[in-house]
């Protein structure tokens, strides 16, 4: 892990902090773990209109003595950066206003990472903090079909995407994920066509499935709008796939490194603004 947590432009204003607890965990995969949350801290969720809306989760670094209750904003005001708490970025998955909960997928690889080990093991009352939400996506209201790649960390997204068409939208989805036990079901369109692709065991972010079944697919005549979201390397040879092989218009594609093969999210996000990070 990162000694130093990533920096942020973001502001309290920008990203308010929300309080919020634990309410049940549910197992959706064996790489896959939903948090439902919700409690008093609810009513200070302001949901947002974008399909692909995030939060960046707070957890506290062990052996810092932060003031109670946390307060991320003033904590980033008064203390070193290098005590700030982490932030991991994570899609909302859906938002229950008239239950007052919101659930959160986590992808889970062993103890790998800081929020996957948090999510497989946390328990009803326990706090969940996070600032947010944000968002930059909603599907064009004027395509002729739809296209969405991703692995495990985009499935979310992509799913609250899917889930948000119409009833008669048309379309291509490629998932990747580990294996058969891997896929959950999707609310998608009949237009829709979801092809999962399967690891079998290979490490995230290493093979070619995602972008050769992209690459190689029968695209649908007509103007298509595009959500790739990722593994960084993924998605820069997708970019060469949508903007050199296909030609397409930037306003068509929405494309983000998620994470990166090898990378913390603190390290990830800092070389966002190298060559080696840009998309």
């Amino acid at each position: 892990m990162s000694t130093v947590p990533a920096a942020t432009s973001a502001t309290k204003k920008s990203r308010p902090q929300i309080n919020l607890t634990v309410l049940r965990r549910e197992e959706l995969s064996p790489h896959m773990v939903r948090i439902v949350a919700g409690g008093e801290g609810f009513d200070d969720y302001v949901n947002n209109s974008f399909v692909d809306r995030y939060v960046k989760i707070v957890f506290p670094q062990p052996g810092v003595d932060y003031a109670q209750p946390l307060d991320l904003w003033t904590i980033r005001e008064t203390m070193p950066r290098e005590q700030w708490p982490f932030t991991r970025t994570y899609t909302v998955r859906w938002v229950n206003e008239a239950a007052r909960e919101l659930a959160i997928d986590f992808v889970i690889h062993g103890d790998e990472g800081l929020a996957g080990p948090w999510a497989a093991t946390a328990q009803r009352g326990d706090a969940l903090t996070f600032t947010g939400p944000g968002g930059a996506y909603n599907p064009a209201q004027d395509a002729d079909w739809y296209l969405f790649a991703g692995d495990e960390a985009a499935l979310p997204a992509i799913a609250a995407s899917l889930e948000a068409l119409p009833p008669e939208a048309r379309g291509l989805a490629f998932l990747e994920v580990d294996s058969h036990a891997d896929i959950q079901p999707i609310s998608a369109p009949d237009g829709v066509d979801i092809t999962w692709l399967r690891r079998n065991g290979a490490a995230p972010g290493t093979g070619g499935l995602l972008v050769s079944a992209v690459a190689s697919a029968e695209w649908p005549a007509g103007r298509v709008d595009v959500f790739a979201h990722g593994e960084r390397g993924y998605m820069k040879a997708l970019r060469d796939v949508f903007f050199v092989q296909r030609g397409l218009e930037r306003k068509q594609v929405s494309l983000s490194g998620y994470w990166a093969s090898g990378r913390v999210e603190d390290d990830f996000q800092a070389e966002k603004k190298l060559p080696v990070g840009q998309i």
